[in-house]
């Protein structure tokens, strides 16, 4: 039976565990730029032991980002902060990731300490695009965004096809695609935010196009022997919505897109979240649907919190990887800590200068 601290390849990348370290937004970029926060926030947590350090939701553009503080990845000049994280990331054994992402009618938003709704345009806002012209929630806090176009669609892909090479130019070795938790991608395949009446709208078959497309466009560029992912909201947790069983045929159209692994999240399409049963590896299910039924690697995520947890996913073939969240900012050498209570010392990696003392 395999078990967390198992190797995991994946392509021609191998992770030291089956510890990932999920994308988290941390909204301290100006003009999309990392600086010496990420470099701390991201490093800590390779130095710490884990396999896998996927960096926050990444821009393709100026307008996909959630907040005016958001990460990015539209312009040449984010290549350089960038390849310096994941040159030290690497140095400590991890594998760096990136997730790129376009936040369609959730974005120009306040940062969630700030409000978490529509910034005007007097307080830095802008305008906002969707597959159609429906409010993330009540108009009156979150703006309508405007339809997109054809043109528009091709222009989103083709930015995502750039933000890919630019991510091989910064050093990342995996790859993930945003098309989840509301934002464009998850807009357009969810019948709750898609009214489209073209080939991008309606059926099952025209709501994933985008995603489908987007896919392609990316797998263009990125090696094929890097891994290629797509986070996914796998339900949106309200009657007529996507729903699990979309998830696991969508995933088996991706695979064939060149897609290596599922990202298992849900939800948050809408504010509506009544039905969500928030609670310890309340996603895992999806994982390990997916898994079994559309024959894909996948990624555990959601408030896994314990060592004997994260390795019960492993070891039951629930997952490929766990993704940790909010337990790794409470502690950012949480891999090293499993070990030593899942009695695995001998492989729990620490850089020399903290070994020698520990």
């Amino acid at each position: 039976m395999p078990h967390l601290f198992d190797s995991y390849q994946l392509k021609d990348v191998k992770l030291r565990n089956r510890i990932g370290i999920s994308p988290m937004c941390q909204y301290s970029s100006d003009d999309g730029m990392a600086n010496d926060f990420h470099l701390v926030h991201l490093g800590s947590r390779a130095v710490g032991g884990a396999g896998l350090i996927i960096a926050e939701a990444t821009a393709v553009e100026p307008r996909g980002r959630i907040t005016p503080k958001d990460a990015g990845i539209w312009s040449d000049k984010h290549i350089e902060p960038l390849h310096r994280i994941n040159k030290f990331i690497k140095e400590h054994g991890a594998v760096p990731g990136i997730q790129l992402a376009h936040a369609g009618r959730k974005a120009s938003a306040a940062r969630p300490w700030e409000g978490d709704n529509s910034l005007k345009d007097s307080e830095g806002g802008w305008e906002t695009i969707a597959p159609s012209a429906i409010a993330f929630d009540d108009d009156k806090l979150w703006r309508v965004p405007n339809e997109m176009t054809r043109q528009d669609i091709q222009q989103i892909q083709d930015d995502f096809r750039s933000a890919a090479v630019r991510s091989l130019e910064a050093g990342y070795e995996w790859l993930e695609l945003h098309f989840a938790h509301g934002y464009l991608a998850h807009s357009f395949y969810s019948p709750l935010s898609n009214k489209r009446t073209d080939e991008y709208g309606g059926s099952f078959e025209n709501r994933i196009r985008f995603l489908l497309e987007t896919t392609s466009a990316v797998r263009e560029v990125w090696p094929d022997r890097l891994p290629l992912t797509a986070r996914l909201s796998c339900s949106d947790w309200v009657e007529g919505g996507w729903t699990i069983d979309d998830s696991v045929e969508l995933s088996k159209k991706l695979k064939v897109e060149g897609v290596d692994l599922i990202d298992c999240s849900s939800g948050f399409n809408t504010n509506d979240n009544k039905n969500i049963p928030f609670g310890s590896g309340w996603q895992i299910p999806f994982s390990e649907k997916i898994r079994n039924n559309a024959d894909i690697a996948t990624g555990a995520v959601g408030l896994i919190t314990s060592p004997m947890q994260a390795d019960e996913i492993i070891r039951n073939n629930r997952a490929d990887i766990v993704l940790l969240a909010r337990e790794s900012l409470r502690d950012p050498y949480w891999a090293y800590h499993a070990a030593q209570e899942l009695r695995k010392k001998n492989i729990a990696t620490l850089p020399i200068q903290y070994a020698s003392w520990l």
